[in-house]
């Protein structure tokens, strides 16, 4: 049995046209309520001081209250009443995953949009950073003593690297396929506009990647991962953006694809005994149909690893 966290009011109001489908975290979560490997909960919303570990007062002022809305808009949402305390459960849905993980080795968030924030604000439809924000409160409380963070989100994770370099208990590793910086998107992959750090890396997926590309790469970058030693818990952006059908997508990859890249992620950390928790991530095609299926996917990949997979 694997735990999924999900609350309705993780779905903000930011609009029905707006490119982030909101509604897919419900889909998905309806999917999997018909599934015997799977225990959907409800998880509490993170704390101001668990945030304020990882970003300023002012900017989780600006959220709470729209000022300045410049700040409180960053991330790309329009602001409402129901911002903030919609982004506190998606948070706390990080946090009560990788706490879930470390009892029962794999869990999820039916949550996206993280890994794009920094301390002081937001970008590309991420407010808080709730993978930073979850690795600091397990940190803090003394469950875990190391973290490390796998994105495979098809952009570049630029709010979690910068986060993670005054954190020396973390290790981030993003493999990406369009490059982030400065709340833009690069599909040019061949000029670098980051500089990785002593605990944060990052590999480029070329234009036009298929799955074989995939594997090779996550075949010789996962172990990074464990270069600075045994990390007690792995928290994993699980992208639905790098499928070939993503709008923003360059690359070549089918639903199958994605489905093996989870496989592979889920057998390296079960190999490892190492406790994975992971995130919705990404995903705008137009047919939500097909980012849906994608997430439940990554579902799938999991319970074959590691729990009883009942075939659909």
């Amino acid at each position: 049995m694997i735990t999924a966290f999900y609350h309705p009011g993780f779905a903000a109001p930011i609009g029905e046209r707006h490119i982030m489908a909101m509604r897919k975290f419900r889909l998905v979560a309806e999917q999997l309520r018909s599934r015997p490997e799977v225990r959907l909960e409800e998880p509490a919303p993170v704390t101001e001081e668990q945030l304020r570990f990882v970003h300023t007062a002012e900017y989780i002022q600006a959220i709470r209250t729209g000022v300045p809305r410049e700040l409180a808009e960053s991330q790309k949402f329009p602001w409402s009443e129901a911002l903030f305390p919609s982004v506190c459960l998606t948070n706390g849905a990080v946090i009560a995953a990788g706490r879930r993980a470390l009892r029962d080795g794999a869990a999820t968030a039916l949550a996206s949009g993280f890994h794009h924030a920094h301390a002081d604000h937001g970008e590309g439809f991420c407010t808080f950073n709730g993978l930073v924000v979850a690795a600091d409160t397990l940190q803090r409380s003394g469950e875990v003593k190391r973290v490390a963070i796998l994105d495979l989100d098809l952009h570049y994770g630029n709010g979690t690297a910068a986060l993670a370099g005054s954190r020396d208990y973390l290790t981030a590793l993003s493999i990406y396929g369009s490059d982030y910086w400065d709340n833009e998107a690069y599909l040019d992959v061949t000029k670098p506009r980051h500089e990785d750090g002593a605990n944060h890396f990052s590999a480029t997926l070329p234009r036009g990647c298929d799955g074989k590309q995939l594997n090779a790469s996550l075949d010789k970058h996962l172990p990074r991962l464990l270069e600075a030693g045994q990390p007690d818990l792995l928290l994993y952006q699980a992208g639905a953006d790098p499928l070939r059908d993503d709008p923003y997508s360059p690359l070549a990859l089918t639903h199958a694809d994605l489905l093996e890249r989870d496989r592979r992620v889920f057998d390296f950390a079960k190999r490892r005994t190492l406790p994975i928790a992971w995130v919705l991530a990404g995903g705008y095609a137009r047919d939500l149909s097909k980012v849906v299926e994608a997430h439940v996917n990554t579902f799938i990949a999991a319970s074959r690893i590691f729990g009883r997979y009942a075939p659909v």
